[in-house]
């Protein structure tokens, strides 16, 4: 019988062009053996739930550079609860103050990374978060 693989939906949501940071992840994540899916630039948040229940995701990995993260990061949320998909963990990386990390813990958000954030420590968060 062979394991499932953690399927991880990489988002770019919002108006931010920078994607360097989120192909790097989707690629080390895809190396440790995750099924990844890459939305591509400039989702809303709705491409990125609608993306994220037809693909049946595990993890949905937010790549926001542009400081909206305490507005993105909710309405993502909100509407994977809305799909009945509470069970999928949200990890954000990018540009995020000190000040924002623990309301964004609060609101769910399973994991955030910084500029320079080692690859390993990713993979190993979204293993010990979608344990079966």
């Amino acid at each position: 019988m062979t394991e499932k693989k953690i399927r991880v939906l990489v988002a770019k949501p919002g108006l931010d062009g920078h994607d360097r940071g989120a192909k790097v992840v989707a690629r080390a994540l895809r190396d440790a053996g995750m099924e990844v899916i890459y939305t591509g630039l400039r989702q809303t948040p709705e491409m990125i739930a609608e993306a994220a229940l037809q693909e049946d995701v595990d993890v949905v990995g937010l790549s926001i550079l542009s400081g909206a993260h305490m507005a993105l990061a909710p309405r993502i949320l909100e509407l994977l609860k809305a799909n009945g998909q509470e069970d999928v963990k949200v990890f954000i990386g990018g540009i995020i103050p000190d000040d924002d990390m623990p309301k964004l813990k609060e609101m769910g958000i399973a994991g955030i990374y910084g500029p320079g954030a080692s690859t390993e420590d990713i993979i190993r968060d979204i293993r010990e978060a979608v344990k079966p």
